[in-house]
Parts: C-alpha cells; sequence; structure tokens
C-alpha cells in the first residue's frame, strides 16, 4: 500500500494473488484499506513473527479498482460488518478511528453507532483514498466522519484523543507492529479498545498465506504495546478477531 489507504503499508488487497492486474508493490508502505485479498500460494506463514514485524506493502493509489474490490456487493457475507462493528461496544457520542479506512467500507457503520454527536475519524496512508472518502462522506452525509492523511509509522492522533480503535484487513500490512501497537495504546482513552480484525490462515479471502499472521502473534504483539488482549468469539468465516484494552 503506498498505503495508507492508510499508511503506505496498510491496505488490504493483495499482491501476488489472483486478483485483477495484481500492482507492483512499492517501498515505505503501510496502513491503509479495509479491502480484502484473493486467497494466493504458497511460502511460509507468519506464524512466529517471521519478517521480524515488517508489513505487507503494497501500492493503493489506484482507487477505482481498489473500491470495486473493497465495496463489492458479497463483501458483507464474509466481512459481516454490524458483527465487526458489535464487538467494539461503541455508545453514542464516542469518538472511534479507522485504521486503514480504505475506500470507506466500514465508515456508514462506524457512523450509525457513535450517533451525531460522536466522531469517525478514517485514516489512511494513500492520498488518493482519503480524497475518495471524503467526497464519499459527503454524498452518503456521514457528518461525523472526518477523512485525515496519516503517516507510515504511526496513526497520527493526539494522546488520549479516542474511545476506539478499528484495524481491518490492515494488521499485516503495519511496520514494526509492537511500536505500533505503543502508539495507538497511547492514543486511547483510558478503557479504550483496539479490535483487530485479520485473515486466518486457511481462510479463502486473503493475502498470500506468508504475509497472513496468527493471531497469537498478534496478540503478543499488543501486549508489548502494552494491551491486554484476547481472540474474540465470532462466526467470520474467512478472519480472526482480536479485542485489546487500555
Amino acid at each position: 500500500m503506498r498505503l495508507l489507504a492508510l499508511l503506505s503499508l496498510f491496505a488490504c488487497s493483495s499482491t501476488s494473488c489472483p486478483e485483477p492486474s495484481s500492482p507492483q508493490t512499492t517501498g515505505g508502505e503501510a496502513p491503509h484499506a479495509h479491502g480484502h485479498h484473493h486467497a494466493g500460494d504458497g511460502g511460509h506463514s507468519n506464524r512466529d513473527g517471521h519478517h521480524h514485524g515488517e508489513g505487507m506493502r503494497h501500492d493503493f493509489s489506484d482507487v477505482a479498482r481498489f473500491e470495486a474490490m473493497f465495496d463489492a456487493p458479497g463483501r458483507a457475507r464474509w466481512q459481516r460488518p454490524v458483527e465487526v462493528v458489535g464487538h467494539l461496544d461503541l455508545t453514542p457520542g464516542e469518538t472511534v478511528a479507522d485504521l486503514g479506512a480504505g475506500t470507506g467500507y466500514f465508515e456508514p457503520f462506524l457512523s450509525a453507532a457513535v450517533g451525531p454527536r460522536g466522531r469517525v475519524l478514517a485514516l489512511d496512508s494513500e492520498p488518493a483514498m482519503v480524497e475518495h472518502l471524503r467526497r464519499r462522506a459527503d454524498a452518503e452525509g456521514l457528518a461525523n466522519v472526518e477523512a485525515r492523511q496519516v503517516p507510515a509509522d504511526g496513526p497520527g492522533l493526539e494522546p488520549s484523543s479516542v474511545d476506539a480503535i478499528l484495524v481491518v484487513d490492515t494488521w499485516h500490512h503495519l511496520p514494526n507492529r509492537a511500536q505500533y501497537a505503543r502508539r495507538l495504546h497511547d492514543a486511547l482513552r483510558e478503557g479504550g479498545v483496539v479490535l483487530v480484525v485479520d485473515f486466518t490462515l486457511d481462510g479463502a479471502q486473503g493475502p498470500p498465506v506468508q504475509h497472513r499472521l496468527v493471531p497469537e502473534l498478534v496478540i503478543r504483539e499488543l501486549e508489548e504495546g502494552g494491551f491486554r488482549a484476547t481472540l474474540v468469539e465470532e462466526s467470520l468465516p474467512d478472519q480472526y478477531v482480536v479485542r485489546a484494552t487500555r
């Protein structure tokens, strides 16, 4: 992701798998987008944190291409956005950040969860995605959604400024994940939540297997960042959910 369709690294659609015209990866990418990757071949998985926390790099600047993927009509069947957002336990008036927001798939659900007095910060590192997020929020009347471009190495959030952070299909794109987790910890208010949704090793959706992370590794990285993290019971067919609290 020149990602940022969130962070230059964050994003979510894959390279090297059978996905429409896979783009070339580029350096310096990071978080970005709630997209999905088509299943790919081989390589070792990150069972034990291979690549030393380096993120999968991908170019997310072609918004139209990724919009067709990330917002495909059938995505709701496997992404189950209402269930995912429910695991955040949001209440009206809270502030939630969507890290690697991509094309804005989750923004309508988050907007409804926090209500008109709440705020949704749609964060991405890819400038073209951020501009798309702004246009989409305006077009859909999501007045409580603010799109922000963020750097590749952090969420760009002030200390103790948000109540919850959603990270969907993006954690495997992040660089130096344990350090990144610490930045997320600092951005949360006391009792705040980070929800990481990412692909299982054997899921039909997702990046090439060598770029997938087992939940135990995600939990360890979040704990290194100061969180208490656990695996959530859920019904997603191709993903797992890790919930971490400050």
